[in-house]
């Protein structure tokens, strides 16, 4: 099968350079969460809703809102450019080009998206462990590297030697 596509002989990224690309734009959206966290609480506590949920509104819409905008920035960006700013950064891309929306939005559905979840008691554990879970199947499928969500697409994860 190798020769059938011109990525089939592409260099795999390394599963720290994912982890890495994925680090760098968690700390990115993760200021944004908090930057929504307080204003949603300050709102919240101006109009006297903080007992709602026991106090856990503010946090709650504040993980589905940055999760929702993360899973969307990941579709966006790979769809657009093959590659979000984190994977820019470690030189890494996706590969095939030419994947389509549909199958990109499914991929970035099963992985960033459980991070929406995050802030639901119960449910923040489902994601964890799915988000953990694909972690693993990535340094598990050797020697392509691909995870769940990978598969999904058609996708690989590859260095960007241009």
């Amino acid at each position: 099968m190798a020769g059938t596509s011109p990525w089939a002989d592409a260099v795999p990224a390394e599963w720290w350079e994912r982890l890495a690309a994925r680090l760098i734009e968690a700390l990115v959206f993760g200021v944004a969460y908090y930057i929504l966290f307080i204003a949603l609480w300050a709102v919240f506590r101006t109009v006297g809703m903080m007992e709602v949920f026991d106090g856990r509104l503010p946090g709650v819409l504040a993980w589905a809102v940055a999760g929702l905008g993360y899973t969307g920035y990941d579709w966006w960006a790979h769809w657009r450019h093959g590659r979000t700013f984190g994977q820019a950064i470690m030189r890494i891309r996706l590969v095939p080009r030419d994947v389509p929306a549909r199958a990109l939005l499914k991929r970035s559905l099963v992985y960033p998206g459980p991070v929406m979840l995050m802030g639901i008691p119960v449910a923040n554990l489902v994601a964890g462990m799915l988000l953990f879970g694909v972690g693993m199947l990535i340094l598990i499928d050797k020697p392509l590297e691909r995870g769940p969500h990978d598969r999904l697409a058609g996708t690989r994860v590859v260095k960007d030697l241009r």
